[in-house]
């Protein structure tokens, strides 16, 4: 059953920030509540993601205390793939794939499932593969999981189509706020990636919802829920963290340095983009709907690669703390630069619900470290920045998003000392990879993630359906013109 727009919608359209106003007029106590709510979901699903993440993880480190990794890392990789795949092929497809590309696509008017029911099997099956040993990140699946909620939230407000891409944009921001502690960088992230908008009532309402999922964040992490890493304690308040506090020196000379190291990484981070394209597309032509197997033999070639591997490469969270602080040799960082460039470029491929933001920051920082060791060893000069640089310049050129990305590696420190180092080198990557491809690694996945999805026969409720036949119906009635008399002249 397809549902068509009435002609008084169809004849006369509303702009969306006219129609946002007008509803924070009339109900505003309940879209304040519905942000509020919105905040608080997408911070309780990023932080239970990486407390599942961390259990599995110390679980799969015991085993390896006990038994040989060439056996624990393939078969915990096995399995990983295979719960998590069949999660996702006979609860909700929509789940799979990084979840950046499914709330860009639902918000250019694509058909993607939303809901709670997404949101949970994105939760429960990206804890089962990133925590099995896929080299993925949390902000994908918490970016998906975020935009799942606000969507909820929207359809218990009856709230419109405008107002609904909104808190859907700001949900996904808020994801990104939650798991980096970045409410800023999800801000930006919002804005400059989802929405591309910057009327003042929608900057009002995505600033409102990430900066409440940090706040939320903060005192879920200070109750228990993962301690020991929080902004808020119970008797001094909320207390600036930083991951790491790098001593950082800017010279005048360093800028000279950080074009430089931004035009390498620009070309990297095309070629990065390349490769996890072909390898998706390749993925889709060997397997087309079989998730589950293609997530098993992923899994456990990923294991078998680690198993390979020194210790240090069996937790990619522990790599990528040696890179941001400093603590790698040039041996290390070159290692770790090709191992995460490969691994995470099959991890992709396999269909696996995880982002690419994590491996996008190691990616950056080891070969920002190796730089720094190049150019200390050519000019005696030491340049303190360019862990960070790398790693902002690497998001940038993947992304396609410079200033995203100069937040995101901030966040990292929160020094304001390291802002201008990022922007730098953020943008000489950005001009690069444009000049190879004008469009981000996620404009591109849309058609590769979605089609899979839309050929991996989705299992839609009625209510999930005509929901969707909704949205597009508005959607198209508000993008549409009124018509035009016949005798009007242009």
């Amino acid at each position: 059953m397809t549902i068509q727009p009435s002609t008084n919608i169809a004849n006369k359209p509303v702009s969306s920030a006219r129609s946002i106003k007008r509803l924070l007029q009339q109900r505003w106590l309940v879209v304040v509540i519905a942000l509020i709510l919105t905040g608080l979901g997408a911070a309780l699903t990023g932080i239970l993601f990486k407390s599942g993440v961390d259990i599995l993880l110390r679980w799969r480190f015991r085993l390896l205390d006990q038994y040989p990794s060439w056996i624990i890392l393939p078969t915990v990789g096995i399995f990983g793939g295979l719960l998590s795949g069949t999660l996702i092929s006979r609860i909700a497809p929509a789940a799979s794939g990084s979840g950046v590309s499914q709330i860009m696509g639902y918000l250019r008017h694509r058909n993607v499932p939303m809901g709670i029911k997404v949101g949970l099997v994105k939760l429960g099956a990206g804890i089962l593969a990133i925590g099995s040993g896929f080299p993925l990140g949390p902000e994908g699946p918490s970016v998906q999981m975020g935009g799942s909620v606000a969507w909820q939230m929207a359809k218990w407000l009856k709230a419109p189509v405008a107002f609904r891409r909104v808190i859907v944009a700001a949900g996904g921001g808020a994801g990104i706020a939650a798991i980096f502690s970045a409410p800023i960088g999800g801000f930006i992230f919002a804005i400059e990636e989802l929405l591309n908008s910057a009327r003042p009532v929608v900057l009002l309402l995505v600033l409102v919802t990430t900066f409440w999922a940090d706040t939320w964040a903060d005192v879920l992490q200070e109750i228990g829920l993962q301690p020991g890493s929080g902004g808020f304690d119970t008797t001094l308040g909320f207390q600036l963290e930083r991951e790491y506090t790098p001593l950082i020196h800017f010279l005048p000379i360093d800028l000279i340095y950080l074009i430089g190291l931004g035009l390498i990484v620009g070309v990297l981070a095309e070629l990065y983009c390349r490769y996890v394209l072909t390898m998706q597309r390749q993925g889709n032509i060997w397997f087309r709907n079989r998730l589950v197997l293609r997530m098993a033999l992923c899994g456990g070639c990923l294991g078998l690669i680690y198993s390979c591997l020194p210790e240090t490469f069996h937790h990619s969270a522990e790599l990528k703390h040696l890179i941001a602080g400093g603590k790698a040799d040039i041996s290390l960082a070159l290692a770790a630069f090709i191992i995460m460039f490969l691994t995470s470029g099959l991890a992709a491929a396999s269909g696996a619900p995880g982002g690419l933001f994590y491996p996008m920051l190691t990616l950056g920082g080891a070969i920002g470290l190796a730089c720094g060791f190049w150019v200390e060893n050519l000019t005696g000069h030491v340049p303190s920045t360019y862990v960070f640089a790398g790693m902002g310049a690497f998001v940038a050129g993947c992304s396609r998003r410079p200033i995203t990305a100069m937040f995101l590696a901030f966040a990292l420190t929160k020094d304001l000392i390291i802002l201008k180092p990022i922007l730098v080198a953020s943008l000489a990557s950005f001009l690069v990879a444009r000049i190879f491809h004008e469009h981000s690694i996620y404009d591109r996945q849309i058609d590769l993630e979605l089609t899979t999805h839309d050929s991996s026969s989705i299992r839609i409720g009625p209510e999930d359906k005509t929901t969707i036949e909704l949205d597009q119906s508005i959607n198209q009635s508000s993008l549409s013109k009124p018509p035009r008399p016949p005798n009007q002249k242009n």
